[in-house]
């Protein structure tokens, strides 16, 4: 367990390094990178946690805001890879980890955003599905459909995250949690299309084609914005790394060799 500013998190590391810090999806915990952590050497740290209110850390000391779970994410950082580290994040963990490379690009040494939040904006029928997701009743009733459709569930380990987010949203205080954060999602501290573009950090864009929550178009849009950004597109949904480890590992080595190398 971490102690820090926003609360206490319960996170585990492997190996020993170059860092790499992983940022779950809301809803999720750490173990959605289990498979691919499993594929990686062991001459690298990898650094895997659970958002306050998610997995194994309790609630923490602020309402769980995507801006709040971006806050986590730099103060885990900071205590647990002070020299920096390639911070990789799926869904509001790439928000985390984006605004974490624009905020305090001496922690990012290098960015990995996977199908990630942030860069939508926040329409009309975006800002009336998240006011829906803010509703714990609501949220809790559509959640095992909601998930079912955007895991495009084909392994057991995408199978297993599905369960996690059901498992969440069931009751409180994940219930309570994952609200707050789709709460959030349309404010206007969550968009980060005009920062991206001062993104200095090399920088590796993985997205699900199938995902339908945060479309592959906007993966697309993401690699053109941040300066040097490579894309790569799996056949997965919202979670890509749960449905094609191997080839999310392969893609991920090339990318911390190229980072390491500079």
């Amino acid at each position: 367990m971490l102690e820090i500013p926003a609360g206490t998190i319960a996170y585990d590391e492997r190996g020993s390094g170059p860092a790499i810090v992983m940022l779950a999806s809301g809803a999720h915990d750490r173990h959605d990178y289990d498979e691919l952590r499993a594929l990686l050497p062991e001459s690298l740290r990898t650094i895997a946690f659970d958002w306050p209110a998610h997995g194994e850390s309790p609630p923490g000391s602020e309402p769980g805001t995507a801006m709040q779970l971006a806050n986590v994410a730099e103060q885990v950082v900071e205590h647990l890879a002070p020299d920096g580290a390639i911070v990789l994040g799926n869904s509001v963990g790439g928000f985390s980890a984006a605004r974490l490379a624009i905020r305090r690009p001496e922690l990012v040494k290098g960015l990995v955003i996977v199908d990630g939040g942030g860069f939508a904006g926040a329409p009309p029928h975006v800002r009336a599905f998240c006011a829906l997701m803010a509703k714990p009743r609501f949220l809790r009733a559509i959640y095992p459909a909601f998930s079912k459709r955007y895991m495009r569930s084909r392994t057991d380990a995408d199978r297993r995250a599905q369960a996690t987010g059901v498992a969440t949203t069931r009751q409180d205080p994940g219930l309570r949690a994952v609200a707050e954060l789709w709460r959030s999602f349309s404010s206007p501290e969550h968009d980060l299309r005009r920062q991206a573009g001062a993104i200095t950090a090399p920088t590796l864009v993985i997205w699900g084609k199938r995902d339908p929550v945060i479309p592959i178009r906007l993966g697309r849009k993401i690699a053109q914005t941040i300066p040097s950004a490579r894309l790569v597109e799996l056949d997965s949904g919202h979670v890509p790394h749960t449905s094609e480890p191997q080839r999310f590992a392969a893609e991920l080595l090339e990318f911390v060799g190229d980072v390491t190398a500079r």
